[in-house]
C-alpha cells in the first residue's frame, strides 16, 4: 500500500532557476540528491549540491510540491516510431531539435484521506520551457514549436488532478489489499494502474533516469469525502473517480472505442465507507459504447451518429479486458431505443450477443422512455433487474483486524451516449442501495432501515454524488452534469431544469467552437500524438483554409446574418412611407436566410476542429 521509506517521495521542494538549468532541491528533510533539468533540451542529471550562483544574476527560487513530468514535443537522436489509436508516425528525428517542457505543482490542497493517508488536489500547475536549443532551429520549426507550446499552456488549467505522496490512489481498496509484500515495497509509480496514471507519458524521462523520489503519480478524476454520524456510530464516506488515459479527450472528439477496445470517457468509480473499524468498498465503471462510432460537430445541436466500421472484435477485446480486471460484468445500456440513438443501440445489442455468457450480461433500459424527464422513481425497475447480480458479486469488506471478509467479484458497467447525466443518476442509485447493504452487513442498520431515515447523512451523501458527477462532466464536456438536481435533492426542480437548459447551450458552444483545440492539448499531454520532422508540413496543410472557410469565419457570418435581419426590420418599418422598402426588406431577409442556410450546409468548416489528427480515420 505504502512505498518503502527508502523510496519515499519528496513532498516539498525548492526550484532554482539558473540561466542554463532548473535545479530542484528537496526542502522536506529528504536526503535525495538534487535534480537538474537542462533549459536547453530538458535533459536530466543528479547533483550533490547547488551550482555556484552568479553574483550579478541571483537565481529565482520557487516553492514547489511535486514534479508532474517532462514533456518532449519533438523526439530526438534516433529514428522513433509511434503507433497509437490516433496516429502512426516514423521519423528520422536526427533532423529535429528537442523542445521540452517541465510541469511542476505550484499549489496544492489536502482534500481528504484515503486509507488513512492524505490526498492532495493540484490547485496550480505551471509549465517551465526547456527549449533554448530551439532558438537556433530553422524558422519553420520555431514557428511550429511556438504553436504547439500554446496548446501546453492549456494544461495549466487542467481540472481534477489528484495525488498522494504515501498511497497509490490509482488502485482500489481491494487492489491495494491484494498487493504482494514485494510490490508494496516498490515506488508508488511502479505499483500504479497505468490506465489511471494521468501523467504516464510525461514520467518517461524521469523513469529512464531512475529518480524515484521525484516520480509522482497523478490521477485525473474526482475525490469527494465527508465524515458524520449515523445514530451513535461515526461513518466516513469517500467517493473516487479514476479517469482512464487510453482514449482521453473531449465529448464530441472522443466517442466510442478505438481498434484495441479502449473506450472514451471510461471512468472507474469507487465508494468507500469506514465504520466501526470496518472498511467496505464498491466499484462501478462507465464508458462509451464500445463500437467504432463518431459524432463529429457540424453546428447542428445533435450531430448525426456515424458508425465508422462494424467490428465485433473490438467489442470482444473491450469485454475481455474488463473481465480480466473486474471479473463478471453487468452491462446497463441506458440509451434510447428509437431516434438517433436507436441504430447505435441496436448495433451494440447485436455485437454484445457474441460475448454474452455467464460472465457478461446485457440489459437495455430506455431511460428517457421509462423515466421521462422528471420521474426517476421508475429506476427501481432497473434496480430489480440488477439486484441479484449485486448480491451475488458483493462488495469488498475488511473487518476490524484488517482481514478480508469478502471480495467484489464483478462490476456494473453503465453507459448512455455521453456516459454522464443518465449514467450519474443510475450509478448514484446503485451506490445508494449498496451502501445500505454495506451498513447492514457491518451491523449498524436493521433489516428494513434505510438511508432516508437519517436525513443529515442522506443529504450529505446526495451532495457527494452530485459533486462527483459534476467533476466527471466538466472534464469531458466543460459543464456540470445535467439532472444534477435529482442526484442532489432526490427530485427534479424548476431551477434544475432551467440550469440544464443553460448547461446544454454551453455544451453546444464549447463542442463547436472550443473543444478541437482542447483535444489537441490532451493528445500532446497523453502522448497520443508524437511530433515529427514532418509535423510542420502536416500542420501547414491542416491550417490552410480553402473555399468558404478562406473568406469567412463564424463570427463574420453570424454578424452578417444579424446585420441582414436588422436592415430588413428597418426597411419594414419604412414601408408605410415608401412601399419600395418592402422589396429591400425581403432582399435583406433573403440574404440573411441564404447565408444561414449556407453556414448550416457547411457547418463542419466553421467549427473548432483538432489539428493533430483526422477524426474520420483515427477516432
Amino acid at each position: 500500500m505504502m512505498a518503502n521509506s527508502d523510496q519515499k517521495l519528496c513532498n516539498r521542494m525548492r526550484l532554482w532557476e539558473f540561466p542554463d538549468q532548473y535545479v530542484v532541491e528537496p526542502s522536506d528533510g529528504s536526503d535525495a540528491q538534487l535534480l537538474s533539468v537542462s533549459r536547453a533540451n530538458g535533459s536530466i542529471n543528479l547533483l550533490d549540491e547547488l551550482p555556484q550562483a552568479n553574483l550579478v544574476r541571483v537565481p529565482q527560487a520557487w516553492t514547489i510540491f511535486g514534479i508532474v513530468g517532462i514533456l518532449k514535443l519533438i523526439k530526438g537522436m534516433d529514428c522513433y516510431s509511434l503507433c497509437s489509436p490516433y496516429i502512426s508516425v516514423s521519423v528520422n528525428v536526427a533532423q529535429c531539435l528537442s523542445g521540452s517542457y517541465l510541469f511542476l505543482i505550484m499549489e496544492r490542497e489536502c482534500v481528504g484521506y484515503y486509507m488513512g493517508f492524505p490526498i492532495f488536489k493540484i490547485i496550480s500547475l505551471k509549465v517551465f520551457p526547456c527549449n533554448e536549443s530551439v532558438k537556433s532551429a530553422p524558422d519553420e520549426q520555431r514557428k511550429m514549436e511556438n504553436e504547439l507550446s500554446g496548446f501546453l499552456h492549456m494544461a495549466e488549467r487542467t481540472l481534477g488532478l489528484y495525488f498522494s505522496y504515501d498511497v497509490n490512489i490509482t488502485l482500489s481498496v481491494q487492489q491495494l489489499h491484494d498487493l504482494g509484500d514485494d510490490t508494496k515495497l516498490l515506488p508508488l509509480w511502479r505499483q500504479a494502474d497505468r490506465r489511471f496514471l494521468w501523467n504516464n507519458y510525461m514520467l518517461e524521462a524521469l523513469i529512464d533516469k531512475k529518480v524515484d523520489p521525484y516520480i509522482l503519480p497523478v490521477m485525473q478524476g474526482s475525490f469527494q469525502c465527508f465524515q458524520t454520524a449515523i445514530g451513535n456510530d461515526s461513518i466516513a464516506v469517500t467517493l473516487i473517480a479514476r479517469r482512464c488515459n487510453r482514449r482521453n479527450g473531449t465529448r464530441m472528439w472522443r466517442r466510442g472505442s478505438d481498434s484495441d477496445g479502449f473506450v472514451a470517457n471510461f471512468v472507474e468509480t469507487e465508494q468507500v465507507i469506514q465504520m466501526n473499524g470496518y472498511t467496505a468498498a464498491f466499484v462501478q465503471v462507465r464508458g462509451s459504447i464500445p463500437l467504432l462510432w463518431a459524432q463529429n460537430v457540424d453546428l447542428r445541436y445533435s450531430p448525426k451518429f456515424e458508425i465508422l466500421k462494424l467490428e465485433n472484435l473490438v467489442v470482444e477485446r473491450h469485454f475481455l479486458d474488463l473481465r480480466k480486471k473486474y471479473g463478471k460484468i453487468f452491462i446497463a445500456n441506458l440509451v434510447n431505443k428509437h431516434g438517433g440513438e436507436g441504430s447505435l443501440c441496436e448495433k451494440y445489442a447485436s455485437a454484445v450477443k457474441d460475448v454474452a455468457n455467464d460472465g457478461v450480461r446485457y440489459l437495455h433500459f430506455d431511460f428517457h422512455k421509462i423515466c421521462g424527464s422528471t420521474d426517476y422513481r421508475w429506476l427501481s425497475i432497473l434496480y430489480h433487474q440488477v439486484e441479484a447480480f449485486l448480491h451475488i458479486n458483493r462488495f469488498f469488506l475488511l473487518n476490524e483486524k484488517g482481514e478480508k471478509v469478502q471480495h467484489q467479484l464483478g462490476v456494473v458497467r453503465t453507459n448512455c451516449i455521453d456516459c454522464l447525466d443518465r449514467t450519474n443518476v443510475t450509478q448514484s442509485m446503485i451506490a445508494h442501495k449498496m451502501l445500505e447493504l454495506q451498513v447492514r452487513r457491518i451491523g449498524v442498520f436493521s433489516a428494513r432501515e434505510t438511508l432516508s431515515q437519517h436525513p443529515d447523512f442522506y443529504s450529505k451523501y446526495k451532495i457527494l454524488w452530485a459533486n462527483h458527477g459534476d467533476d466527471i462532466s466538466i472534464q469531458y464536456t466543460g459543464t456540470p452534469a445535467l439532472k444534477g438536481d435529482y442526484v442532489r435533492h432526490g427530485v427534479r426542480t424548476s431551477w434544475g431544469i432551467a440550469n440544464d437548459g443553460w448547461n446544454s447551450l454551453m455544451r453546444y458552444y464549447l463542442n463547436n467552437f472550443c473543444d478541437g483545440t482542447r483535444q489537441d492539448a490532451i493528445d500532446l499531454l497523453q502522448g497520443h500524438y508524437i511530433i515529427s520532422s514532418s509535423t510542420p508540413q502536416i500542420m501547414t496543410h491542416k491550417t490552410k483554409k480553402t473555399g468558404i472557410e478562406a473568406i469567412a469565419t463564424i463570427r463574420f457570418v453570424v454578424s452578417l446574418i444579424i446585420l441582414g435581419f436588422v436592415f430588413a426590420l428597418i426597411s419594414l418599418r419604412k414601408v408605410r412611407h415608401d412601399r419600395s422598402n418592402l422589396l429591400f426588406s425581403i432582399v435583406w431577409a433573403s440574404l440573411s436566410i441564404f447565408t444561414a442556410s449556407l453556414v448550416i450546409k457547411n457547418g463542419r468548416i466553421f467549427c473548432n476542429r483538432p489539428r493533430l489528427h483526422q477524426p474520420s480515420h483515427h477516432s
